[in-house]
């Protein structure tokens, strides 16, 4: 039998292999993890479906791989189930459960077109399909002869119909994308021969480089994104942080600045709900998000990886600083998963730890806007009109113009102004 690649996700229908468990002559049983599959920006182990002896692989680390693609084929061994019956104990008649195509056979790119049925053109006179499934193309006015089957003989099974029928969805549908996409048409890329010029180095882009490109493009091109400034005061967070940071230590956490701006955020979202909200175009509506589910924004080798902290509001400071640190060791180790990095309904980039002050960070769709910190400096502050020394972080606040307004963004920045200056102690409490 061929193990082929399954259905990876919504949306997903293609990955890259990072390394390959199995070798040709290994014995292995069903759900054991065969290879290592980058698919957005998390890792995933791939298990076999079925139980046998490796007897080719057919893919290779470095590949990128599609739903239904074979990925080894196993012969019988010790565990493995049957892979066919004998001829003669054959069942005079097909049984019905062999119309039924896997998930994955049923399962293509947007973009793609592996089958070569026509949506008008008779390609088969006299069709091959059970009963039940010429009972169903009949009620939903579907001919059989239009399409290809996929089975043994060209017989027809349900992921054919499916197949079929999606291929119709995407022909109707394509004179609007065409003119959508014409009228949003940029200029091919132009190759340019840069060693003319002198000594270049090559290095190909990563799955995870195309995934960030390609959300920063869809954000930049689609969101009316504002960015509001201010200067936000860690003096007493930087105080608060020294007094309790040992007792942290203790329980097996680490204090940073980090968490305490992820509480601080929580508790100003609650007071400004729309920014925990996200934009259904489709629908017309403002989804208000009655969770609080943060995303950090991780530097990482390969690129920046933002997973999510759920719940933030109902969590102490111990278990946020737990929590964050190991999503964020997950993260660089490229061991986190595409769960842990979505559902997120706000993001915070902080930069402090490398440098600079002010940037415009970009809104992590489907968010509505996102949070960007700077490195803090000691700097004068006249406070009761005397000059002191105050910690000042640069601060950046972009947001989707389409759901907020300027003056709630003004507001949204005051209260977090507030929520650093007065932060409480019993909040940091152990």
């Amino acid at each position: 039998m061929d193990v082929k690649l399954p259905k990876l996700g919504e949306g997903a229908d293609s990955g890259v292999v990072v390394g390959l468990l199995v070798k040709e002559g290994d014995t292995i049983a069903k759900d054991q993890a065969i290879m290592e599959l980058e698919n957005e920006k998390a890792v995933a182990s791939i298990p076999s479906t079925g139980a046998g002896v490796v007897q080719k692989v057919h893919v290779k680390a470095g590949d990128r791989v599609s739903v239904g693609q074979k990925i080894i084929t196993l012969a019988d061994g010790p565990g493995a189930t049957s892979i066919a019956a004998p001829a003669a104990a054959a069942a005079p008649k097909p049984a019905v459960k062999k119309t039924v195509a896997p998930p994955v056979s049923i399962v293509a790119a947007a973009d793609e077109d592996p089958i070569a049925e026509s949506a008008d053109g008779i390609i088969n006179e006299n069709p091959t399909a059970s009963p039940s499934l010429r009972k169903m193309a009949r009620e939903l006015g579907i001919d059989l002869r239009k399409i290809h089957g996929s089975e043994s003989g060209g017989r027809i099974v349900a992921g054919d119909v499916r197949h079929y029928i999606q291929r119709l969805i995407r022909a109707a549908a394509r004179p609007a994308t065409a003119a959508a996409e014409a009228a949003s048409a940029k200029p091919a890329p132009v190759q340019i021969d840069f060693s003319q010029w002198g000594p270049i180095l090559k290095k190909p882009v990563t799955p995870l480089r195309k995934v960030i490109a390609r959300r920063m493009t869809e954000s930049w091109s689609t969101v009316a994104r504002v960015t509001q400034f201010d200067d936000l005061d860690f003096t007493r967070i930087g105080e608060l942080r020294k007094k309790f940071a040992a007792d942290y230590e203790k329980k097996g956490g680490k204090l940073t600045l980090t968490p305490f701006v992820l509480k601080a955020v929580a508790e100003i979202l609650k007071k400004h709900p729309i920014f925990n909200s996200s934009l259904d175009e489709l629908a017309g509506e403002i989804v208000l998000k009655e969770y609080i589910h943060l995303g950090i924004a991780v530097d990482t080798d390969q690129g920046l990886m933002v997973p999510v902290l759920r719940d933030v509001d109902k969590k102490s400071m111990l278990d946020l600083a737990r929590e964050l640190e190991s999503l964020a060791a997950k993260a660089r180790d490229r061991k986190i998963s595409a769960d842990e990095m979505k559902g997120g309904t706000f993001t915070i980039s902080n930069q402090g730890a490398i440098g600079g002050a002010h940037f415009t960070p970009i809104i992590n769709l489907p968010e509505v806007a996102i949070l960007g910190l700077g490195r803090g400096a000691l700097k004068p502050v006249v406070r009761d009109g005397k000059i002191e020394a105050r910690l000042l972080t640069p601060m950046a606040l972009s947001y989707d113009h389409r759901v907020i307004d300027g003056g709630s963004a003004a507001r949204f920045t005051v209260d977090l102004v507030k929520a650093f200056e007065n932060f409480s102690e019993d909040a940091v409490k152990i």
